[in-house]
């Protein structure tokens, strides 16, 4: 037994010389691992926002504008931002009550942004002092001019009383003054140039008094919605010029169309009537109205075309009003209506969703955008539709900035 544990030692102890004499022993190779992942932004996350627009219709000049606050949120969805648009409108420009019970369903709903185009301002007042009470950001769309009583977040429009004056510069210049229109001197003007309230006083402030003789014209005048705000502000423009040229005669009193083609028919047939030559001009105060006395010119045959020789005294009456939309250029392009002064409704839309959004995130926006009224005619129609140049929209930095 001795003898076997001897043997075992020896090649146990020999076993042992062996290995220390082998090469060193390799450290396991190590496990490959991936590398960390790099730092990645978290995707901004906006909630959904919701605007309810209300216009005082939805067509003519109102179906632009909801067509382009349509396509400005459909602009935002496609680049991250989930927004909807809710349009309710009134189906008459009479209807006061209508569009205050709208304003305080919006508020009910708790929507994120109120835009509103107001039939009459006072009236719908205290609803929108309600949705200020309810923390509701107020977007006014159709004037600039500050209302002190509510609040308003941001005012997308124009002065009304500066868009009635730029249409009657546009009338003074078809019926003899310096201008783009009519007989008298033609002044040179860039394709894209601003045939705004500055390019009109720029050209007439200082014009001689032979000069100012020399326009002679009598129309009749078509207005809105009688001893209305926008309707009274239209009609202190234009006589705000028109008076200073006493060469320019008004025949009768203004007829109220209530902003309304057919009630514009039936207002421009009864001028026609009681005025078989001599008119010379019918200035609509709205797109509507004016498409209206067109209808009603033409269908008299009576209708001054743009492409015709101007002759003061005759059957013929020229066309002139304000607002601007897909159908009204087309009846400019046609030279059916002489001048048109824009009111930008595809900015109203453009402007107003991106607005929209940018109060839902608590975003600061500019507090007026000025739409710069300014002239369309022959030459130029085809700038505002069926394209109108409008910016893009820069929804990453909304986005990001979006609280």
């Amino acid at each position: 037994m001795r003898k076997a544990y001897t043997i075992f030692a020896i090649l146990l102890l020999t076993a042992m010389l062996l290995a220390s004499c082998a090469a060193p022993a390799q450290a396991p190779a190590p496990v490959p691992t991936e590398a960390p992942a790099a730092a990645t932004e978290a995707p901004v996350v906006v909630k959904k926002i919701v605007v309810g627009w209300t216009p005082p219709d939805i067509t003519g000049v109102f179906k632009t504008a909801t067509d382009f606050f349509e396509k400005s949120l459909a602009d935002a969805n496609a680049n991250g931002v989930e927004a909807e648009l809710i349009t309710q409108a009134v189906t008459s420009h009479t209807q006061f009550a209508d569009q205050v019970a709208i304003i305080e369903d919006f508020i009910q709903r708790e929507v994120d942004v109120i835009a509103v185009s107001p039939i009459e301002l006072e009236v719908i007042k205290p609803a929108l002092k309600k949705a200020n009470e309810a923390g509701i950001p107020v977007i006014m769309v159709n004037l600039l001019e500050p209302q002190t009583d509510v609040e308003i977040a941001s005012y997308i429009g124009f002065d009304n009383t500066v868009a009635a004056e730029v249409s009657a510069y546009a009338l003074l210049d078809f019926f003899g003054g310096p201008g783009v229109l009519g007989s008298g001197e033609v002044v040179e003007v860039a394709p894209d140039e601003y045939l705004d309230i500055a390019f009109w006083k720029n050209l007439y402030d200082n014009l001689p008094q032979e000069e100012k003789d020399k326009i002679q014209a009598s129309g009749a005048i078509i207005e809105g919605v009688a001893g209305g705000f926008f309707s009274a502000a239209r009609l202190k423009g234009f006589h705000n010029v028109v008076d200073q040229y006493p060469g320019i005669k008004i025949l009768g009193v203004p007829c109220a169309a209530d902003w309304n083609r057919e009630k514009g028919i039936k207002c421009a047939e009864d001028f026609l009537q009681a005025n078989p030559t001599g008119m010379d001009f019918m200035w609509a105060a709205s797109n509507e109205m004016g498409l209206g006395a067109m209808i009603a010119a033409e269908n008299a045959g009576r209708l001054q075309l743009a492409t015709e020789p101007v002759t003061v005294g005759s059957d013929k009456v020229a066309i002139f009003t304000n607002d601007v939309t897909p159908e009204s250029v087309d009846r400019i392009s046609e030279g059916k209506i002489i001048a048109e002064t824009t009111h930008g409704f595809a900015d109203w839309g453009w402007y107003g969703g991106e607005y929209a959004v940018m109060l839902a995130c608590g975003e600061d926006v500019p507090e007026t955008f000025d739409i710069r009224p300014r002239t369309v005619y022959m030459e130029n129609a085809r700038q505002f539709y069926p394209d109108p140049a409008l910016p893009p929209i820069d929804w990453e930095t909304i986005k990001a900035n979006c609280k």
